[in-house]
């Protein structure tokens, strides 16, 4: 994944910012504004911007995570994660198979029909 770095001055961006709010929708373009000659703000797409900041997060609560990935990766190549316990495993383990994760019975949803019979009264 590349990303399309455009520098332009902010006067220039003044004249075109429709234009550059339309470009930064593609992914990964990103539009630097500069005064005199020095960054002064990024433009990107609001979806962009959410996904940066979502990285960002789970970053910040899973500092470790690239060492963890690394791990499960060398795991699936050795055949190790086979040894793993499992969601099932720890079902069985505390007596909880068949009660956890199951299909509801009941389904929930938004009805297709409108309700007929009881109308509201008026006075």
């Amino acid at each position: 994944m590349t990303t399309t770095r455009t520098t332009i001055p902010i006067s220039e961006a003044r004249k075109r910012i429709f234009d550059i709010a339309d470009e930064v929708q593609l992914p990964n373009k990103v539009y630097t504004l500069t005064s005199d000659g020095k960054p002064k703000a990024v433009i990107m797409s609001a979806e962009e911007y959410e996904s940066l900041l979502e990285t960002i997060s789970v970053l910040e609560d899973f500092p470790d995570i690239k060492k963890d990935i690394a791990e499960a990766d060398e795991a699936i190549r050795t055949g190790e994660y086979k040894n793993w316990t499992t969601f099932d495993d720890l079902k069985r383990e505390w007596g909880m198979a068949g009660k956890v994760a199951e299909t509801p019975k009941v389904k929930y949803g938004v009805h297709t029909h409108p309700k007929t019979g009881s109308k509201k009264r008026t006075r």
